[in-house]
């Protein structure tokens, strides 16, 4: 079974037709709701990836903890965005180029911010103030449209020990 949870019910909706079309709707459960509240008991989720939406959280590091919350212990999860290595570079570093003027349009505090939630460090911090006790951060993040890495990604990789039963 898979959640899908977002707090946009049109996205959602949207999300359930992709479903449907898919033929796995079956196997879908919607929930409303935000990263950093999630409305799911504590240890109910096996893995938890987030492709794209951690740069709209509101409180990124409040919403670290509720994704360790809900993971049960074995659980992994996957948070960050990019387009990934697969993609031809010249797409990648259009999709950075569109989007880096996306965020300038909007002023250079905006464009500060695009950069600053993409970078490895961000990752780390963000990590460590959410209490994780171990992560890893992989790929480079925002680095220039130019650069032959442009768009790949950024990811913050962390996992629940699993209990053992002896």
């Amino acid at each position: 079974m898979m959640v899908l949870m977002d707090p946009n019910v049109e996205a959602l909706g949207r999300a359930l037709g992709d479903a449907q079309r898919r033929g796995i709707v079956s196997r879908v459960v919607p929930v409303v709701g935000s990263a950093e509240k999630m409305p799911l008991p504590e240890a109910c989720i096996d893995a938890v990836v987030s492709r794209g939406s951690f740069y709209f959280w509101q409180d990124r590091a409040q919403g670290l903890r509720e994704v360790w919350r809900v993971l049960r212990p074995g659980g992994r999860a996957m948070i960050g965005g990019g387009l990934g290595s697969a993609y031809p570079a010249w797409a990648r570093q259009e999709f950075i180029r569109r989007q880096r003027a996306s965020a300038a349009s909007k002023g250079p505090e905006a464009a500060r911010e695009f950069a600053e939630a993409r970078s490895p460090e961000t990752f780390r911090r963000l990590a460590v103030e959410a209490g994780l006790p171990s992560f890893e951060v992989v790929g480079e993040g925002g680095l220039g449209a130019d650069a032959p890495n442009a768009g790949v990604g950024i990811w913050l990789q962390f996992s629940k020990e699993a209990v053992n039963d002896r």
